[in-house]
């Protein structure tokens, strides 16, 4: 199961949110930084309507959605590169998840302490990325020091450190290892480092309820910036989510309607993550069961299978399948089949988003 680190400043609503994403979380969410020192870890389900329709249309007793993992981080500081407010724990933290979800705070509170006396997203998301970039310079700096012996006799090791030098410019530039054009072989030669700024990345704007619905000033500023990485920023108001948690189900809707929105920014900040890993689903649904199955983009029908069981993809014969909006227009596989809608697909197949499927195959 692929991660999401949640980072950012102390006292921006990092843990409140992460709380929120996994509403029996354990997370204390307290004003003061540093609130969080190991990192809190839980599975959420990923939001998706498709799953209900299709457990209709097959009768099954129970969904099973797909799932991603959050990281809730510690608050990063300056110096957090240098090892301040522990920051050489936090930074490793950070490097153990597949993308980073940077919360900015983008509220006004003056009983909510900031860290640096004021509410200034672009200061803030500066402070972290360049935390981010000093560590990856850090890192690059000694590996290149540990590759120059090499590269006296090894043109492999030459080229490496030609990569590194490229993103080493980069980096003291201000930019992200993101911003790098790469070519294949160059991505190869440094996917063993683990780089912070080449993690994918989303910002989630943090605001008020009162803001939830419009935005605001702060916003606007994210966007510039995310703009310029071609990342995506997603509106979600932690305390909102928090008081969500607490209500009954069929309050829920009253409350957001009352905000002026049909639900909060934590599913769509959730489904936005799942989608940044390069996540995608296809289904399998029958009387027992519904449920969505997380692969990554581009797997073959065979690879799809094995998702399932080792077996499926040792043994695939083929795949019979039909689009989701096929079989739900039709309402239901026979149906399907009968107008020619399910086909049957051999081992080069491209598994799409939103495939439904069902997998013949030897044992």
């Amino acid at each position: 199961m692929l991660r999401a680190g949640i980072v950012g400043l102390p006292n921006v609503g990092k843990s409140t949110l992460f709380n929120a994403v996994v509403a029996n979380a354990k997370a204390e969410a307290a004003n003061f930084p540093f609130c969080t020192i190991e990192p809190n870890v839980g599975v959420v389900a990923v939001p998706d309507d498709r799953l209900n329709v299709l457990a209709k249309t097959s009768n099954s007793e129970q969904i099973v959605p797909a799932r991603v993992e959050f990281v809730d981080i510690a608050g990063l500081v300056k110096g957090a590169s240098q090892g301040e407010g522990l920051g050489n724990q936090f930074l490793s933290h950070i490097r153990e998840v597949d993308a980073i979800v940077h919360v900015v705070r983008c509220f006004e509170n003056d009983d909510i302490i900031h860290v640096a006396g004021s509410v200034d997203p672009a200061r803030d998301i500066e402070i972290i990325n360049l935390e981010l970039g000093l560590a990856d310079l850090a890192q690059i700096e000694r590996r290149i020091d540990r590759t120059r012996k090499q590269a006296r006799t090894s043109k492999d090791a030459q080229f490496e450190i030609t990569v590194l030098e490229k993103l080493a410019a980069i980096l003291n530039e201000g930019q992200s290892v993101r911003q790098a054009s790469l070519n294949e072989e160059e991505t190869e030669i440094i996917k063993g480092l683990g780089l912070l700024t080449n993690k994918p990345i989303i910002y989630a704007a943090n605001v008020s309820e009162d803001d939830l619905a419009t935005g605001n000033k702060f916003v606007e500023q994210v966007r510039q910036i995310a703009s310029q990485e071609n990342a995506q920023v997603v509106i979600v108001s932690a305390q909102v989510e928090a008081e969500l948690v607490e209500l009954p189900e069929e309050d829920k809707a009253d409350f957001l309607a009352s905000l002026g929105v049909e639900e909060g920014g934590l599913k769509s900040l959730i489904r936005a993550t799942y989608t940044l890993l390069g996540l995608r689903t296809y289904f399998t649904c029958g009387p027992k069961e519904t449920r969505a199955w997380t692969i990554h983009a581009g797997m073959s029908a065979p690879q799809a299978a094995g998702v399932i069981h080792s077996d499926f993809e040792r043994g695939f014969i083929r795949a019979e399948t039909v689009a989701y909006n096929d079989l739900v227009t039709n309402g239901s596989m026979n149906a399907a089949k009968e107008k020619g809608l399910v086909r049957s697909e051999g081992k080069e197949y491209i598994v799409q988003e939103g495939d439904v499927m069902l997998f013949r195959f030897n044992v």
